[in-house]
């Protein structure tokens, strides 16, 4: 079952004033997200991500195509039951402690007095705020605020969060607490869209990605998909005997990394399996087989060179 379904999205800005030019911020972008995905947004700044989120939380309307959320329009108001949102930036009045900036969006929510009462301080507590509910927002540094904000995403235990760079200001301890809490999230069924500058995060938390940029839709896929582009498959193996070692020199044109290691540059499968038999038939004990990744961030940097 798709949580979000965008089809065709269009949203165009006017231009300078009696100019009729348009601002194109989104170009017929089309994708899905599964639910119980953690679904990764990227793109440079004014790729049209927050144009996207927004159009999705019915804050702005699609020039033309659509998009849906739990199989209903996005401008179904039914809709924000489900849904948890942390902006980018957000910002707290310092006068309220943790605990009130929470009942506050609670009540927002729906949530009563008592529904309050016993989640507030769970939510806080998954969040590693707990200790630090009753400390007025003035006192908090932007990592706190991180932690904070996400909690007030959680607090009408929502089926679909979006999260504007969960983990900005965070050090890398507390980022790994929060990829934890996001996991624990995927684990109970909820779909989370996650925004961030941070490729590595988004690579070691994410299902799959999207890629925008000048508005366009310029990849989609999952994680491992997109960073698996490349051809060259590296072989760990007990020790190599010089025959051997010629042999993969010369007929499968590999490059060696001591006795022990060489990659070769393979473009099918059964390429593969005949480089596996043939060491077999040889009695060299293959320890891994394991097709080169790229990371995200150097498929990310690559693919948006090729389009300016």
């Amino acid at each position: 079952m798709n949580v979000i379904e965008i089809n065709s999205l269009t949203k165009h800005f006017p231009g300078k004033k009696f100019s009729g030019e348009k601002i194109k911020a989104l170009e017929k972008v089309s994708f899905n997200v599964g639910s119980g995905e953690i679904f990764g947004l990227l793109g440079p700044n004014g790729a049209g991500k927050t144009t996207l989120v927004k159009v999705l939380l019915g804050i702005t309307f699609a020039t033309s195509g659509n998009a849906k959320l739990f199989d209903k329009p996005v401008t179904n108001v039914n809709n924000k039951k489900k849904i948890g949102y942390l902006p980018e930036n957000h910002k707290f009045p310092n006068y309220l402690t943790g605990e009130q900036v929470i009942d506050y969006f609670g009540r927002l929510s729906g949530l009563t007095k008592a529904d309050l009462q016993k989640t507030t301080y769970k939510y806080l507590k998954i969040v590693g705020m707990d200790q630090w509910g009753t400390t007025k927002i003035k006192k908090y540094s932007k990592g706190m605020m991180q932690r904070l904000g996400l909690a007030q995403a959680m607090i009408n235990n929502p089926d679909l969060i979006f999260l504007d760079e969960p983990t900005d200001g965070v050090d890398p301890i507390g980022r790994k607490e929060i990829r934890d809490v996001l996991l624990e999230l995927k684990s109970q069924g909820k779909t989370i869209f996650l925004n961030s500058h941070l490729l590595s995060e988004i690579e070691l938390i994410c299902d799959k990605v999207a890629i925008l940029n000048k508005g366009e839709l310029i990849e989609v896929g999952s994680v491992a998909d997109i960073t698996s582009s490349s051809n060259k498959y590296i072989f760990n193996t007990g020790d190599l005997s010089e025959d051997i070692m010629n042999k993969i020199l010369t007929e499968y044109k590999g490059t060696l990394h001591g006795m022990n290691e060489f990659e070769c540059i393979i473009n099918t499968v059964e390429d593969v399996n005949k480089i596996i038999d043939y060491l077999r038939s040889s009695n060299v004990l293959i320890h891994g087989v394991y097709k080169e990744k790229n990371s995200l961030e150097s498929m990310f940097i690559n693919l948006i060179e090729q389009k300016n």
